[in-house]
């Protein structure tokens, strides 16, 4: 009896499970349809859509084909009506370009006129110009010809040339007792005799020197020196001090060693650019 009883069970048990599995089958089953269903009608709306587009791209190309027609004829409107001008009308407007032609050439005319007229305003002003700067290169030319013009100068103390400049021909030096040069003039004049600057200048150096005794040199423009020697005193200037022509500088005396045996007298020099020249050259 038992044993019946669990065979019974269990076959209840099989039952159950068969009609739960079936169930749920079906219930798959179900929503595989229900979405299948749903797929296809987005299909079909999707179809739709893609009719109206080629129906609209259809309107839209019949309306450009229209305007390209209506084009079309109105530029043929235009042609024809181009081609259709009376005679009379083209006259007219042959007439008016060749009146615009005459305007336009008398404007370019006009234009060159103003252009020439500039032209030569600008050759008249570098002309002035020219002569301008020409006029001003000769005012500094004729300038700097003063600057170089030649120093006259005068003689230092008044007297007698006893001893000649002689640079190439040598003379008898009573003093050396032998023939020796002489680069400057020997002017003879008493003792304390005022000595004058032969011209304007500036006071370049006082010095005993070993041979020409007091010596004054005085600089001049032009590269100008003058030198006075064998003096007593140099009482009237200062080195460095300007000085003009004929203002007082020394007097005569008799210390230089290489003249000591001859009369008193100033022994005078010119130098230009440091070079000893003939003073009886450049006095006046």
């Amino acid at each position: 009896m038992r044993r019946k009883l669990r065979k019974n069970d269990n076959n209840k048990s099989v039952s159950d499970k068969i009609i739960m599995y079936s169930g749920i089958g079906v219930t798959i089953l179900a929503v595989i349809v229900i979405g299948l269903l749903i797929y296809s009608k987005s299909l079909n709306d999707d179809v739709r859509e893609g009719t109206m587009t080629l129906e609209q791209m259809s309107k839209i190309t019949g309306n450009t084909a229209q305007n390209t027609t209506q084009n079309s004829t109105e530029n043929s409107t235009s042609v024809s009506t181009e081609i259709g001008k009376t005679v009379e009308e083209s006259k007219n407007e042959a007439n008016q370009n060749t009146t615009n032609q005459v305007n336009t050439s008398n404007s370019n005319k006009s234009g060159t006129n103003v252009k020439n007229n500039t032209s030569n305003v600008a050759n008249t002003t570098n002309t002035k110009n020219i002569a301008d700067t020409t006029q001003t290169n000769s005012n500094a030319t004729e300038n700097v010809e003063e600057n170089k013009k030649e120093l006259e100068f005068q003689k230092p103390v008044e007297g007698e040339i006893v001893r000649e400049y002689a640079k190439d021909n040598l003379i008898y030096s009573t003093t050396l007792e032998e023939w020796t040069t002489h680069m400057g003039i020997d002017i003879k004049a008493d003792k304390t005799t005022v000595v004058k600057s032969a011209e304007a200048g500036t006071v370049k150096s006082i010095k005993n020197d070993p041979r020409y005794g007091l010596t004054i040199v005085v600089e001049h423009e032009n590269g100008f020196q003058t030198v006075y020697a064998n003096l007593l005193t140099s009482e009237f200037v200062v080195e460095g001090e300007k000085v003009e022509k004929g203002q007082s500088l020394g007097t005569v005396g008799n210390t230089a060693i290489f003249e000591s045996a001859d009369e008193a007298h100033l022994h005078f020099e010119i130098l230009k650019d440091s070079i000893q020249v003939d003073p009886s050259i450049y006095i006046k």
